[in-house]
């Protein structure tokens, strides 16, 4: 079959773009991952945008890449350096496309969150908190922001049924017969194009990697073909030319995924970049497994939860809370130390702000525990170090602990009720420092030994 003829799929779909892209001046939306299905999507998206008359190409249209923090280096560097293309070839050619990187709010990250306030790591089936705070709140949020300048939004989707069953069925199932654009179901204002629903994976090597596999905008699609390579999670494999020369199987269902994710039992995708050379990821994947290792370790949980609340097992175990304090600097001390020894930002200095300032309203009397950490690793001062002054001297906190140890008083209550004192002590209305004070004195693991004994003597 000639190349022509086998590849008219593509051709018809951007046919199908340009009248959809002329048909009204709603901007679009494209969420890019780097993966091959967003890259196609986005080639397919340039080359429409290319066959117009300059004049004509007044459509604004923002190509948006989501870097978690915690995204594989390697990956993030190729989605970095795509990103950048794809603006570099918008301005050559007046194509009026923006390529934007967006990140999860410093509060909502994945390490403000593990070490800062001592959230478990995710861990399957159900306990997945990241993905919502890493990816999809900040696109809702950049999603909302278009759709606040511009009225109305064209989001498109580079979702196949060819990728599995599952998808298959959700795509099928949002379809509107006879419809091209069908609205979202979570978002106002915004409708949702699904231009490649039809394509099998086969061809979506195959027109990547047409052309010497160049991209519409620069890059070097066999570069992302190469990062695909040995990975078996999926139902279709197929095998593209003299690429890949050991034959090596390529799946349409392979994802990069987060180098430190713990959902996995064994990160194969990361096993996978060290398999193919990439030996410098080997301490990533070390620090990966330990992570796992110490979740349901007791020397690294509370024994109850962040609101205070403490739940015993019917074997008489408690159960975990999140990170103690300890366990959250041990994390953060080997992070760092990674970061030095490999030189990958692992850790933003952002981040490392947002954990500070989570750390003393934790009950670091010193405030010094993670400016100090940081110098210990680096040998220098974070910017902000200079302001870092105790609430207490060493020796007041250390004659504080030894009372409270005295008095049978957890040391770990006094110190939020001297922060909360502190939080408040500008708070004109008495009112809100009172119910602050019995808040904290309610809580449950406090009593939860009295309450015990109470109920035993009960029965």
């Amino acid at each position: 079959m000639k190349s022509d003829e086998k590849f008219s799929v593509f051709n018809d779909i951007i046919e199908e773009m340009t009248y959809v892209y002329r048909h009204d001046n709603r901007p679009w939306l494209i969420g890019y991952s780097g993966g091959k299905d967003s890259s196609l999507l986005v080639n397919l998206v340039v080359e429409t945008v290319a066959r117009l008359p300059e004049q004509e190409r007044t459509k604004k249209i923002f190509i948006v890449t989501s870097d978690t923090g915690v995204e594989n280096p390697i990956v993030k560097r190729y989605m970095h350096t795509s990103s950048g293309k794809i603006n570099e070839f918008s301005q050559n050619n007046n194509a009026n496309i923006t390529a934007d990187i967006i990140y999860p709010d410093v509060s909502q990250s994945y390490w403000s969150l593990v070490i800062g306030l001592g959230y478990p790591t995710p861990e399957p089936p159900g306990f997945r908190w990241c993905t919502e705070r890493l990816k999809i709140l900040p696109m809702n949020r950049y999603t909302n922001g278009i759709i606040e300048k511009y009225g109305e939004v064209i989001i498109l989707l580079g979702v196949r049924k060819a990728e599995s069953q599952t998808r298959r069925r959700s795509i099928s199932s949002r379809e509107i017969e006879g419809k091209l654009l069908i609205p979202h179901s979570d978002i106002a204002k915004a409708y949702m194009y699904n231009p490649l629903t039809e394509i099998p994976n086969e061809l979506v090597w195959e027109y990547l990697l047409k052309d010497n596999g160049i991209s519409a905008w620069g890059v070097d699609m066999k570069y992302l073909f190469s990062l695909y390579q040995g990975v078996d999670l999926g139902e279709e494999q197929s095998v593209v030319g003299q690429i890949d020369k050991d034959k090596i199987p390529v799946t349409g269902n392979s994802r990069f995924g987060c180098w430190c994710c713990t959902i996995v039992k064994e990160d194969k995708s990361l096993q996978r970049f060290i398999d193919s050379g990439a030996t410098e990821l080997i301490p990533l994947r070390e620090f990966r497994n330990w992570l796992v290792s110490i979740r349901q370790n007791p020397e690294f949980r509370d024994n109850k939860r962040r609101n205070g609340k403490v739940y015993q097992k019917a074997n008489g175990e408690y159960g975990f809370g999140p990170f103690k304090m300890s366990a959250r600097q041990e994390i953060l001390k080997r992070l760092l130390q990674l970061q030095k020894d490999t030189g990958f930002t692992l850790i933003t200095n952002e981040e490392l702000k947002m954990i500070d300032t989570l750390w003393d309203m934790e009950g670091d009397l010193s405030r010094r525990r993670l400016v100090d950490l940081y110098y210990d690793v680096f040998g220098k001062r974070l910017v902000w170090d200079e302001y870092k002054e105790p609430l207490y001297d060493f020796e007041i906190i250390r004659t504080l602990q030894e009372a409270a140890e005295e008095s049978e008083i957890p040391f770990e209550l006094i110190t939020k009720l001297i922060v909360m004192i502190n939080s408040n002590k500008y708070i004109a209305k008495s009112s809100k420092l009172k119910k602050e004070f019995d808040r904290l004195l309610s809580e449950e693991w406090i009593h939860f030994d009295t309450i015990k004994e109470g109920l035993k003597n009960e029965d």
